[in-house]
């Protein structure tokens, strides 16, 4: 049950706050320079790192990169003339569709 011995009701005291990565300024862990720094804050701080945003680039690229080789592959398979023609992503997905319709078609026959 609830324990009404004084310690238990106390607040435990405020642990002190580290010194934020930059910006050590007026307004860097709140208004007053007392508040800790909310979720939202801290999360936009270490996106502005410049550590960070290289590796989000180094994601993004391989992510990329990983996408249009599956787009290279899909497109390898799909019959068209001339076979080299370019096709853009939106022309493969429906290219890719309608062959596939095709070929259920024929399966079905």
């Amino acid at each position: 049950m609830l324990n009404s011995e004084p310690a238990a009701l106390e607040v435990p005291s405020a642990r002190p706050e580290p010194e934020p990565a930059f910006g050590a300024g007026a307004g860097a862990a709140g208004p007053a320079g007392k508040e800790p720094l909310s979720r939202e804050e801290r999360r936009r701080r270490r996106r502005a790192t410049a550590k960070y945003r290289t590796a989000h680039a180094t994601r993004e690229r391989i992510r990329v990169e990983a996408f249009n080789v599956a787009f290279a592959e899909l497109r390898r398979l799909l019959p068209t003339l001339p076979p080299d023609k370019k096709l853009s992503k939106i022309e493969i997905l429906r290219l890719a569709i309608c062959y596939i319709s095709y070929l259920n078609h024929v399966l079905d026959v």
